[in-house]
């Protein structure tokens, strides 16, 4: 099944690729950067993809750090997935943490996040004065064991 996603490229983006798929069963386009730039240990970035788009109602695009670039650089996205909703208009940028000890050098073309498109299900509270029991309960974080 295929859906369509409408995409502006903005002046940042010339001569670079459309997200795409890399393998046949691929979840995620990679999307690739459109800027130069140095991100230091432990630091945050913000860096611009060159590219809009018009997502169909119902659907988010959800961005995702690349594994590759995770285990072999400690980069990263600093809110995973990250959503686009599909009545945002703007450029995508992804929001890098560099938690590796070098500096790492993002370079214009580089492949850094990954989107996949996903249905959204909207829900609805309703408040009630009790919830169902569970066997669980109010039990927290680490409650179900190691």
């Amino acid at each position: 099944m295929s859906v369509k996603i409408l995409v502006k490229r903005l002046p940042s983006a010339e001569g670079l690729p459309l997200p795409s798929y890399q393998t046949l069963h691929s979840a995620g386009m990679d999307l690739c950067a459109a800027e130069e730039q140095w991100i230091e240990p432990g630091e945050r970035a913000g860096v611009g993809t060159g590219l809009c788009v018009a997502i169909p109602d119902g659907y988010e695009l959800q961005v995702r750090p690349r594994s590759g670039l995770a285990i072999k650089n400690g980069v990263t996205l600093i809110n995973t997935p990250g959503t686009i909703d599909a009545d945002y208009r703007g450029e995508i940028r992804i929001l890098l943490i560099n938690h590796g000890k070098e500096s790492f050098r993002i370079s214009r073309g580089d492949r850094i996040a990954q989107a996949v498109l996903a249905p959204v299900t909207r829900g609805v509270f309703a408040e009630v004065s009790e919830l169902p029991a569970t066997e669980r309960g109010e039990g927290g974080f680490g409650s179900t064991g190691k």
